[in-house]
């Protein structure tokens, strides 16, 4: 929104602020400005001139050499514009003048002539092409009769003046207009605006019921719609104030019943739309829906296929007009126009944003549309546009205006407390004070016993509830005056919870091995969300998800780690350990959606090195080792054991066991399926992934903190050739049941399944230790004791100790 500091200053008195700092305080305020431009900042040496003499350059087709009085001299300059003229009153450039582009005005010989400065176009000027009116495009422009020579041409062509732009949210719609923005400022500067009031001097003699009806279909489609007319209207050129108004809002003169319009539009917020009467060709109109297929040719004469979403105007049968967006080329004001039809109304504001989507046309009337518009200002927006057509037009204004019963304007009352406003503020306003405010906001009101009942004028549509209320006042008082207070709590030390240091600690100790944290998508394909989960259930799946890949919360991450594994060796990432800590997803229930805290770790590659520089290649005992150790960090109440698991989906069936918290499931951990890695351009890769919730919520041993063994203990080792099907938790388990109270550590170092070894046997080699803590072991009950785990292991297995 472009908003002109001279225009506002015809209501306000601005004598004591500047443009920028006018700018501050808007922003201050709420509404915030991009910039402010200052049109003349640089512009020195622009004069008004007066072409004395206009003859043609020896030798030129267009070039014309005259001769300018500028007031103190008469200079002579070179012009090439084909509107160049002996009596005109233009803009000169004098020698030294800088122009837009850093064009420097400089004393020059053309084709042989001399020439001391130059007649300036608008675009020369720095308008825009989009402003500069028709007559103008084309040549120099030409300054009215009453233009002083030799005077500062500035003022002349409105660059006297500073434009403030502003970037409005959309719940400000009421800034879009410059009696909006009038408001605001008088609110902040502590002023009241002054605005002219309306003189219509109507004719009697007829009354606009003479001329035509209006009605609509929906009067929640059409809110309100008004007509007036003005009958012997000369179509003409605006004047020279109203289009330098335009220009400076961004808008192009057109003439003067379209500037009229969009004039008011300005400084009202309201949009109107005249039609020619004549060729409406019917005293009814009637605002209605389209038909599905109706086609209506707008003002651009594109020919338009309209739908039941679009509103139109029509004469009773045929449309003449698009609701809110724009009129057309059957109902165009001409220069042969006589009588003007103006209609002022409000529109569904949704209806106006699909027809102006649709057919790509928006507006800086269907804009306002859009957002919403006052509709007290229905009526007066189109008394003023009948006054400036009649006076300015040299028209007459029939009497009355044409209209529907609308829907009435309600009144909104908003109720807050003092105490509200300043406990939300965090400030100790007294009730005064909130009733200046409220005074500069122009928001009639009532105070009694520190209730506040504040009356909220049509123009602002925006506020409805006690907060929007408190805001206002906030606004006004200024941001930057609140007091600035730290927040006054209890201290209280911090701590983690247990969960979180869980985390803090399964985190360390896996970036301790090389592993780095990874974040993965919690959406993916259902084949993907459900094939590594621990426990098999119903998954959740979005109604409408973004693409066919991410469609289903999953419900493991190691399908996620999988997909980070691939693009990471698609990028020549060969040796890759990752871990990720996140949420899986369950639908228990048509009603009861859960979700539960996972751990899952990824690796492939070599991505350990052994202390001679030899990479050592990932294996079962690798993901094994990473899983005892960090299971180790927990002193559980039950024992931790690993079971074989030949059937879950993606795994290797030889290759993963599933890991066991007493007699419940925890999770799984081996190595995915040959044909999946292949699948994924992956080496032979192992994954592990347990349950972050029962790991969090399993019963621990509290620790106790004892003295050293003063002691020395004692070893036995011991290799035993066992069948190929025997595991290591199965003899290990039979080692602690007979090892007596004083076995404290059973270690596996060596396992040998090759040469010389029969293909279904495995040899097997543990280091058992023993202590007591109470006295110095005597070599008869560790031999007793390492004797009853040999009898033991021969009776339970099919083995040979060596």
């Amino acid at each position: 929104m472009l908003i002109s500091y001279n225009w506002l200053s015809e209501y306000l008195d601005l004598s004591a602020i500047s443009p920028a700092e006018l700018g501050e305080e808007f922003t201050l305020g709420g509404l915030e400005v991009e910039l402010t431009n200052d049109l003349g900042k640089g512009f020195n040496h622009l004069v008004v001139g007066e072409i004395l003499s206009a003859e043609a350059v020896e030798g030129s087709e267009h070039l014309k050499k005259t001769k300018v009085d500028v007031g103190n001299e008469i200079l002579p300059i070179i012009c090439g514009a084909p509107n160049c003229q002996r009596g005109q009153k233009v803009v000169v450039a004098k020698v030294g003048a800088i122009l837009p582009g850093n064009f420097e005005i400089q004393s020059t010989e053309i084709m042989g002539e001399q020439s001391e400065g130059m007649i300036c176009s608008l675009d020369e000027l720095g308008f825009s092409d989009s402003v500069i009116p028709k007559y103008a495009e084309d040549g120099i422009y030409i300054l009215n009769d009453d233009a002083v020579i030799g005077e500062d041409a500035r003022p002349y062509l409105g660059l006297d003046d500073t434009i403030i732009e502003f970037d409005l949210t959309p719940n400000r719609a009421d800034a879009m207009s410059m009696r909006g923005v009038a408001y605001e400022a008088a609110a902040l500067l502590s002023q009241k605006p002054v605005f002219q009031e309306i003189h219509l001097e109507e004719d009697s003699s007829e009354s606009v019921t003479d001329y035509l009806s209006v009605a609509v279909e929906d009067t929640e489609d059409t809110l309100d719609y008004k007509m007036r007319l003005v009958k012997d209207v000369e179509i003409g050129e605006s004047p020279v104030w109203m289009q330098k108004k335009l220009m400076h809002s961004g808008i192009r003169p057109i003439d003067l019943v379209v500037d009229v319009t969009n004039y008011v539009m300005l400084e009202l917020g309201q949009p109107l739309h005249a039609f020619d009467y004549d060729k409406l060709n019917s005293k009814e109109i009637f605002v209605r829906r389209a038909e599905d297929g109706e086609k209506f040719t707008t003002l651009d004469n594109q020919e338009r296929s309209l739908s039941q979403n679009n509103l139109v105007i029509t004469n009773g049968e045929k449309p003449v007009a698009l609701a809110g967006v724009m009129g057309g080329a059957n109902s165009q004001i001409t220069e042969e126009t006589s009588v003007i039809a103006i209609e002022s109304a409000v529109f569904k504001p949704a209806l106006t944003r699909r027809t102006a989507a649709a057919l790509n046309l928006r507006s800086e009337a269907s804009s306002r549309f859009e957002k919403g518009i006052n509709r007290a200002t229905v009526q007066e927006a189109a008394d003023l546009a009948a006054q400036l057509i009649a006076e300015l037009g040299g028209g007459q204004i029939i009497s009355g205006t044409a209209e529907i019963e609308g829907k009435p304007v309600e009144k909104v009352e908003v109720k807050t407390t003092i105490k509200k406003i300043n406990g939300l503020m965090g400030s100790s306003l007294t009730e005064n004070e909130i009733s200046s405010i409220l005074n500069r906001l122009a928001f009639e009101h009532s105070i009694k016993n520190g209730e506040i009942i504040a009356e909220i004028p049509p123009r602002r549509w925006d506020i409805k509830i006690p907060e929007d209320l408190v805001e206002e006042v906030a606004r006004i008082y200024g941001y930057n005056n609140i007091p600035v207070h730290l927040p006054v709590t209890e201290s209280i030390p911090g701590q983690l919870t247990s969960a979180q240091a869980i985390r803090r600690e399964i985190a360390y100790l896996l970036e301790s091995h090389g592993l780095q944290e990874a974040i993965s998508y919690a959406l993916l394909t259902e084949e993907k969300a459900k094939k590594f989960a621990i426990h098999s259930g119903d998954s959740a799946s979005l109604q409408n998800p973004l693409s066919k890949e991410r469609t289903t919360l999953r419900q493991n991450i190691i399908a996620g780690l999988i997909e980070n594994a691939k693009y990471n060796k698609a990028h020549q990432v060969d040796n890759i350990a990752l871990y990720e800590m996140g949420h899986v997803f369950y639908q228990e229930s048509a009603e009861d959606f859960r979700e539960y805290n996972h751990l899952a770790a990824l690796l492939t590659g070599e991505p350990t090195t052994e202390w001679f520089g030899k990479d050592e290649a990932i294996d079962f005992y690798t993901i094994k080792g990473l899983v005892e150790t960090l299971l180790s960090l927990f002193d559980f109440k039950e024992s931790i054991s690993y079971e074989l698991a030949k059937d879950r989906e993606g795994m290797h069936p030889g290759r993963t066991a599933e890991v066991y918290l007493g007699q419940e499931l925890i999770g799984y951990l081996g190595q995915i399926h040959p044909s999946l890695a292949k699948k994924n351009d992956l080496q032979d890769t192992f994954v592990f992934e347990l349950s972050l919730d029962q790991i969090s919520a399993a019963e621990k041993i509290e620790k106790q903190y004892l003295p050293l063994n003063p002691y020395p203990g004692s070893s036995r080792d011991i290799a035993l050739l066992v069948d190929a099907t025997v595991s290591h938790a199965e003899i290990k388990s039979v080692i602690e049941a007979n090892g007596g109270d004083y076995l404290t550590d059973i270690h596996l170092f060596d396992l040998y399944d090759g040469d010389n070894i029969a293909g279904d046997k495995k040899s097997v080699a543990y280091s058992l230790s023993f202590e007591n803590p109470l006295a110095t072991l005597k070599e008869k009950e560790v031999s007793q004791a390492f004797e009853n785990i040999k009898a033991a292991l021969l009776n339970q297995f099919n083995l040979e100790i060596r």
